[in-house]
């Protein structure tokens, strides 16, 4: 299959979508409007091509652009690239169904046909099926502060989605082409017509409910079709089938647990969004029941299921009927709850258990009827989806701050007249909280008293004894560095009556707090209190955001790869097994890419069949929002956790160690100078990138900042890097990466820097994604803001970083031996020059806008700058 003729159909859905947009711009806002869109169009794509009188005239027209032709042709340009996101995924579906059909080429790496393919010959069919089955993977989903799009366009641009695909079937009819036209027609303009910008900052709530939606629309149906296809495969390649109770893959969520910097997340908003979770699992289950109901009217029965329901007519339908009543009690139930009301206990559904008992009855009774092929229909799917969902869809994790614990034990100790817990030292602190811990008594008094802060802590405590652990996943501690952070926590819960304490993950971030990760871990484990009470098991979480925003992205990488080798080894040495919790974004600067490189390029024994990994707002529509690209992404995660476990990457050589330890030391000295030794860098970043209007947009319900400070450690890692996307500069992705590998290419490390490249998967990977960040950004763009809008004094910052962006480009390309970046993967290539003339006038406009907002035109050209923010978002494919 060639690649030119493979993406025909692609280049044809841009054409199709494009031209239905025009003709929607020109019937709904006129003649002038679509002319003046046509004009700029057909400029940008002869800049782009090189015609300097083109980009000279580009500039000046939009420059001249009237106010009220700006939102149009905004607009215009935007929805353009959202309509190329929506046909670049369907594109996606299309190529692997292709190279499904395909028996020349062979089956899509990272399928689960070209995975068994290739596993097959390293070992024997037991093993296979032993890591198969026993794997561990679940996606916690979060809430993302700079998610940019509405749900109501999402929702449209699903739908064309859709329509994309109704379109591929074999063999339509003129009439079938017309209707899918037609629809596709009413989509683009309902969508032009549709209002890009929320007005309201979303509540937790609504995010959480976001959440929701994604399971419902998407999830719901992909994964038991999923696992039934694994199932298959399975089967065929080992002879063994997959559990029935089986969950390789599964959710959880921080939406509506994350109170980290975020004072809108209270103890009452995280008990009524687990009870939201669980009204929705119910409610889905009770539309399967509906069904199963409708299907099940077979009169043959086992004596188990004689024995439960008696002489009935239709024992499945009388079965099932029961279930159903009790779901319908346990809504009801539910909406009391969520309603402010205290409803009486009734017998309603609240373990996972009790509702898969009465479903095994019939599914046994079904086999040993003779009807066994029935139960492998929708019944084994509610069954497969109650193992992967249970009863409350995703598990809500709590996130904290460690001060903030810290803060609601000093009160309390100074309240009880018995010192200052935040003075001790860390050896009194482990004295006091083992001795409590210990002690059966209570600590805190019925009668005690604080301020907001710390009552909030504590209130969120009573709301995990009171939800339980099947409502929630794990309590996750941000900012940990000492044992005593992860102890604190353990207290608390006692103090606050939880019967089955969540796990609790420290959160290690910073370079610094990387670097002691190991130590904390075996600090932990030595404790015997400690050791007797995680039964062997422990979770660790480390990030990538804010090691990246500390010191580099190359740095971060490095020493996140040595924080997960020690972490591994600490364990093994301990009989601990070890779950690695990723805290990845979205964007290459915050951890992103490709998910089958980046987990098959973790350290050896770091996955070994478990692994939870973060997915966040903008990320989790982009792989889960439509069926195909969902299953696909199921896939690739089972794939790559499968094979990183089977057969993972060999160790680095010493030499590699030391010029990785070299390369890190000088990105981080490199970056650390410019960020935060440089005096004038952050008034430059405030004057060469829009994040101070990012802060107006409304669109996550978390502050962009943890505190109100001025300076970049203050500011989250992820309006950081949107802010860099918005220019395409791309800044926190590259800077000292480039003068670091400059350095060893210099030093006289050029071969084995190629030899890492070619048989190190970390290297690789990391490599790779600077060939990535290449490709997207675009100095010469970045250059037009400052020119308009960075002081005259301060310029020389913004020419130098472009100086270090092409010194970057040049020492990557040195490594990879490439000529341009991407050249190994052209499709990707292809995708960013589709969009850059049509993200072009988008930054373009948005300096003439910035411009105008800064100098008293604010309100009339706000909306205008929110929908262009929103365009580039949609252009670079990613915000932070």
């Amino acid at each position: 299959m060639s690649e030119n003729r493979s993406d025909a159909p692609l280049r044809e859905d841009i054409r199709q979508l494009g031209g239905l947009l025009g003709s929607t711009i020109h019937e709904q806002s006129g003649e002038h409007v679509y002319q003046t869109v046509e004009e700029i169009r057909g400029l940008a794509k002869e800049a782009r091509a090189g015609d300097t009188e083109a980009a000279r005239a580009l500039e000046e027209r939009l420059g001249e652009l009237p106010d009220e032709l700006i939102v149009p042709v905004v607009r215009a340009f935007s929805q353009f690239l959202n309509l190329a996101n929506i046909a670049e995924q369907h594109h996606r579906v299309r190529r692997s169904r292709a190279w499904v059909r395909d028996t020349e080429t062979g089956p899509l790496r990272g399928s689960l046909e070209e995975f068994f393919k290739r596993m097959k010959p390293t070992g024997n069919g037991e093993d296979l099926h032993a890591v198969i089955a026993n794997l561990d993977i679940e996606l916690v989903l979060t809430a993302h502060p700079t998610e940019v799009m509405r749900r109501s366009l999402l929702q449209k641009y699903n739908h064309i989605a859709e329509l994309l695909d109704q379109g591929d079937r074999l063999d339509p009819t003129p009439e079938e082409i017309e209707e899918v036209h037609q629809s596709l027609k009413r989509e683009i303009t309902a969508a032009w017509e549709t209002d890009e910008i929320r007005r309201r900052r979303p509540a937790p709530q609504d995010e959480a409910r976001w959440g929701l939606a994604v399971i419902e629309q998407t999830l719901w149906d992909v994964v038991p079709h999923f696992l039934r296809r694994l199932d298959r495969i399975l089967q065929r390649q080992t002879g063994k089938p997959l559990a029935l109770d089986a969950a390789p893959i599964h959710f959880g969520s921080w939406m509506g647990g994350d109170r980290d910097g975020n004072p809108r997340v209270t103890a009452t908003v995280t008990r009524e969004v687990c009870l939201l979770n669980r009204w929705k699992a119910v409610e889905l289950y009770e539309k399967e029941l509906d069904e199963l109901i409708e299907e099940l009217s077979l009169q043959c029965a086992s004596d188990e299921l004689r024995a439960w329901v008696g002489d009935a007519w239709e024992p499945y339908r009388t079965a099932l009927k029961a279930v159903r009543d009790r779901l319908l009690a346990t809504r009801h139930w539910l909406e009391s709850r969520l309603a402010g009301r205290r409803p009486a206990e009734g017998l309603i559904y609240w373990r996972t258990e009790d509702l898969r008992e009465p479903l095994m009855i019939c599914y046994r009774s079904l086999h040993e009827s003779g009807a066994g092929v029935v139960a492998e229909g929708r019944l084994k799917d509610l069954l497969r989806r109650l193992s992967v969902f249970g009863l409350t869809l995703m598990r809500v994790d709590i996130r904290q701050e460690s001060t903030r614990h810290t803060d609601a034990l000093d009160a309390v100790t100074q309240a009880l007249g018995i010192g200052s817990y935040a003075d001790w030292d860390e050896a009194e602190r482990q004295r006091f909280l083992i001795r409590e811990l210990d002690n059966r008594r209570p600590l805190i008094p019925h009668d005690f008293e604080a301020d907001e802060d710390v009552t909030e802590v504590l209130d969120t405590c009573r709301v995990i004894a009171e939800m339980g652990s099947d409502s929630l996943g794990a309590y996750v501690i941000s900012m940990a560095s000492k044992p005593s952070d992860i102890l604190a926590v353990k207290l608390l819960q006692k103090e606050a009556g939880v019967t089955s304490s969540l796990r609790v993950v420290p959160l290690f971030e910073t370079l610094a707090d990387l670097q002691g990760a190991q130590a904390c871990l075996e600090q932990l484990i030595e404790i015997d209190w400690y050791r007797e009470h995680i039964d062997g098991i422990q979770e660790v979480m480390i990030g990538y955001s804010d090691s990246g925003k500390d010191a580099s992205h190359l740095t971060a990488a490095w020493a996140l790869y040595q924080t997960q080798e020690e972490l591994v080894e600490t364990a093994r040495r301990h009989g601990i097994r070890l779950t690695l919790f990723h805290g990845r974004g979205g964007s290459i600067g915050r951890g992103g890419g490709p998910t089958h490189a980046a987990i098959l390029s973790q350290p050896p024994g770091s996955v070994n069949g478990r692994l939870r990994v973060t997915e966040q707002g903008e990320v989790i529509q982009a792989k889960f929002g439509l069926p195909g690209i969902a299953e696909r992404n199921l896939e690739l995660y089972i794939t790559a956790v499968a094979e990183a476990t089977l057969v993972p990457p060999k160790p680095p050589e010493n030499d590699w160690r030391e010029i990785m330890d070299q390369l890190a030391e000088n990105s981080c000295d490199v970056y650390r100078n410019m960020v935060r030794e440089t005096p004038e860098f952050i008034e430059y970043f405030r004057h060469a990138t829009p994040e101070h209007e990012i802060s107006h947009l409304a669109i996550g319900s978390r502050p962009a900042r943890r505190k109100p400070t001025q300076g970049v450690e203050s500011l989250r890692a992820i309006p950081w890097i949107f802010a860099w996307t918005q220019t395409r500069l791309l800044l926190p992705a590259w800077l000292g990466a480039g003068s670091a590998l400059a350095k060893g290419l210099e030093s006289g490390h050029r071969d084995a820097l190629h030899h890492m490249y070619e048989a190190w998967p970390f290297f690789r990977a990391f490599i790779d994604m600077m060939e990535m960040v290449l490709a997207k950004s675009d100095p010469a763009v970045a250059a037009w803001y400052d020119a308009r809008l960075v002081p005259e004094s301060l310029r020389g910052l913004g020419e130098g970083l472009r100086a270090r962006h092409e010194e970057t480009r040049q020492a990557v390309l040195a490594v990879s031996e490439h000529d341009n970046p991407l050249d190994e993967a052209p499709v990707v290539q292809r995708s960013v020059g589709v969009r850059n003339p049509y993200v072009d006038p988008l930054n373009l406009l948005q300096v003439e806008l910035l411009d105008r907002v800064r100098h008293g035109h604010e309100e009339d050209l706000r909306e205008a700058l929110m929908i262009c923010i929103n365009g580039i978002a949609a252009g670079m494919r990613n915000t932070g």
